[in-house]
Order: C-alpha cells, then sequence, then structure tokens
C-alpha cells in the first residue's frame, strides 16, 4: 500500500531560474529524497543554487522511486534545493547549505524531510495532519505485514493439502492435513475476513475428517463462513467458492448427508463452471467411497451431463447398479445359475470398457460381464463391490 505524500508548505526563498549550465564533466551528485512521512518523494525537482536560491545554475528530476542524479557539475559549493511540482519559483520546500562538489567525485546529498529539524519548522496544522498522516501509514504498513505473512502461510498450506492428497502413507496424510489446520486456525484468527482462509482450514478439517469424523461437524461452519464471506464481497472469487462449496458437500457426504451434499456440489458447479466435471465427479468418487450405491449412481449421472467422456464415471454407475443384481436361471442352460444385472449396468461397465480398455477397472468390468453370460464363478458374490 503506497504512503501518501504530505502537501508541506513551501518556504520563502530569494527569485531563482532553473537554467542549465554548460556542462563541464567534472564532478556528480545523487541523493534519496524522503517526504516528511518517511516515504520516497516520488516526484519534484533537486536544484543547486550559488547564491543561496537566487538562481539555479542546475536541476535535476526526482524520479518514481525517490532518486534523483546529476554529472558534469562545475566545482564549487552550492545550496541544494528541493522544489515540488507546485512549488513557485521564488520559494523552496527544503535546502542544504554548502555542499562541495569537487572534480571526479560523485556526492551523496540525500534530502530527508522527515527529520525533526525539518519538521519543526513546519505550521501547527501541517504538523497535526503528518502526525495523523503517520498513524495511518503505521497502521497500514503493520497490515501490509501481516497480508505478507498471510500469503507465505497459504504458500505452505498448499503444498500440505497437496501433499496430503498424493500420500498413500496415513500417517503422513494425517500430519499435513493437521500443519495445515493448525496455521489456518492462526491464520483466521489474524484476518478473519478472508474467506480463502477459512476456505483451507476447512478443507483441512474434511481431510482430518476420514480418521477423525467429528472434524466434519468443525469443517461444515468454517466452510459456511468462507461462503458467507464471498457472498459480501465486491469481488468474489469463483475459485475460492467452488472451493468452499466443494468440500462442504465432501463433508456432508462423508456424514451421510446426501441432500446437503447434492445442494453444495451444485453450488460449486454454478460458482466455479470452469471445474464444475472435477466437483460432480469427486462427489461420486466419495459416495461410492462410503458405499451409498444410489447416490454414487444419481452423482456420476449428473457429472456425465458435464463431461460424458470420463471413464470412471460409467464404472461407478455400474458398481452402483450391481448391488442390485439378482440371481437367476441362464436362459441357454435353465439348469445353472447366472447374475441378472438391472437395467443399465451392462452399458454402464461396456461403455467404460469402451473409453478405458486398459483402465484400472478394466478386468473387474470384464469379469462381472462375462458372470453375468456364463456360469457364476464360485468366488463371485453378487452385490459385493470390487
Amino acid at each position: 500500500m503506497a504512503m501518501a505524500a504530505v502537501s508541506v508548505l513551501a518556504f520563502s526563498a530569494l527569485p531563482a531560474s532553473a537554467q542549465l549550465a554548460g556542462l563541464s564533466n567534472n564532478g556528480k551528485i545523487h541523493g534519496h529524497v524522503t517526504n516528511p512521512t518517511g516515504a520516497p518523494q516520488t516526484n519534484g525537482t533537486v536544484s543547486l543554487s550559488e547564491d543561496g536560491g537566487k538562481t539555479s545554475k542546475y536541476t535535476f528530476p526526482v524520479d518514481a522511486n525517490g532518486d534523483y542524479k546529476g554529472s558534469d557539475v562545475a566545482p564549487g559549493t552550492y545550496t541544494v534545493l528541493f522544489r515540488q511540482p507546485d512549488t513557485p519559483p521564488d520559494k523552496m520546500v527544503d535546502s542544504f547549505e554548502n555542499v562541495k562538489i569537487t572534480t571526479g567525485a560523485d556526492v551523496v546529498q540525500d534530502i530527508d524531510m522527515s527529520r525533526q529539524a525539518f519538521i519543526d519548522k513546519l505550521p501547527d496544522e501541517q504538523r497535526k495532519k503528518l502526525d495523523e498522516l503517520k498513524k495511518q501509514n503505521a497502521g497500514a504498513l503493520k497490515a501490509n505485514e501481516v497480508i505478507k505473512q498471510l500469503n507465505a502461510d497459504i504458500k505452505v498450506v498448499m503444498a500440505d493439502l497437496k501433499d496430503a492428497g498424493d500420500s498413500k502413507d496415513k500417517a503422513v496424510k494425517a500430519q499435513k492435513y493437521a500443519d495445515a489446520e493448525t496455521l489456518m486456525k492462526k491464520d483466521t484468527e489474524a484476518k478473519p475476513d478472508a474467506s480463502v482462509l477459512w476456505a483451507y482450514l476447512g478443507q483441512a478439517q474434511v481431510g482430518l475428517g476420514i480418521s477423525d469424523k467429528t472434524k466434519y461437524d468443525e469443517a461444515i461452519p468454517n466452510l459456511k463462513k468462507a461462503i458467507d464471506l464471498e457472498s459480501t464481497s465486491k469481488k468474489p472469487n469463483p475459485a475460492v467458492q467452488g472451493l468452499a462449496q466443494s468440500e462442504l458437500g465432501e463433508a456432508y457426504a462423508r456424514s451421510g448427508k446426501v441432500p446437503e451434499a447434492n445442494a453444495a456440489y451444485d453450488e460449486a458447479a454454478k460458482a466455479n463452471p470452469s471445474s464444475a466435471a472435477m466437483y460432480l465427479r469427486n462427489e461420486a468418487v466419495i459416495f461410492f467411497q462410503t458405499n451409498n450405491s444410489d447416490a454414487q449412481v444419481a452423482a456420476a449421472n449428473e457429472a456425465l451431463k458435464v463431461d460424458p467422456n470420463q471413464p470412471v464415471l460409467y464404472y461407478i454407475i455400474g458398481q452402483g447398479l450391481v448391488t442390485k443384481a439378482t440371481m437367476g436361471p441362464d436362459p441357454k442352460n435353465p439348469k445353472q445359475q447366472i447374475i441378472i444385472l438391472p437395467p443399465g449396468c451392462a452399458e454402464a461397465y461396456q461403455k467404460y470398457l469402451e473409453l478405458a480398455p486398459d483402465g484400472p477397472y478394466a478386468a473387474d468390468a470384464k469379469g462381472i460381464l462375462q458372470q453375468a453370460g456364463t456360469a457364476v464363478s464360485s468366488t463371485y458374490k453378487a452385490g459385493k463391490k470390487s
């Protein structure tokens, strides 16, 4: 957050002109200009005068960083003057006397208007405004430091959550989710109006919920907090909304709350359409993992409306429907029993094999289809998921 420059009163000086003297390749001068708030002065000019300010022999611009520099300055003793863009030619804002330039030297002359000697010259009203501005700037600096730390923490948490999701080690997963939860608890206290922090806190707690279901009860209000903050934001972030809603959906799904989960996932897809296929696929996968066959079939069918070319969804539908399979006589050989698949089940497995003939579930899908048309294997039990 840029700190504002205080408007300072110009101090009277003798008339001066801003004429550039002939260059003689003798000495140099440079420096930094600081305004009364302690921030860099981002405009104005610095002049060198040999007659106390009546005329300016050299004039150099102050750049956006508060720096100025000049070269080919004839040796001599100068008064260094600073003027703002609106300072009248016969006045100056600040000055330093007896600055000596020598042949071959590069003299440093800073102009620090935050020094007490300069502040003491300001009128009472200006000093009062300056004090107020300094307080505001101090608060802004403190807030900026907090934001800087929060951004660093978010990078750590994102890495922790990714590592947790990628790891096959349950202990590593739990530790990474716990680390993320600890960090986000601290940060939501530091900045409770940041929706992304609540979303990541909820995500970490949903991850912990796989081994400790009480964490879902903690995650749900935190994710709702993220959603509420986003709903009142002047610039809602679709990615944060999608994350919070989808994690809320997972918390509900793993808690057996199907209607609530469906609603949350639908909201995630609406909020962030570019990731809708992923959200709805994940919903189907989670219902599959929690052995909710009816919910997994319904969720997979909804996800296929967004992207009909996701093989795993057809397998999930087949696995959900096969739980309703029955046993019956083989039409070709009534003395033998075969699996009677419910409508849509065989088609789902066949579509999976069409899209992923060598996929991770191909052997399972082929086996079920074969057993539905031949004698039942002694190792197969209708309704059991692989």
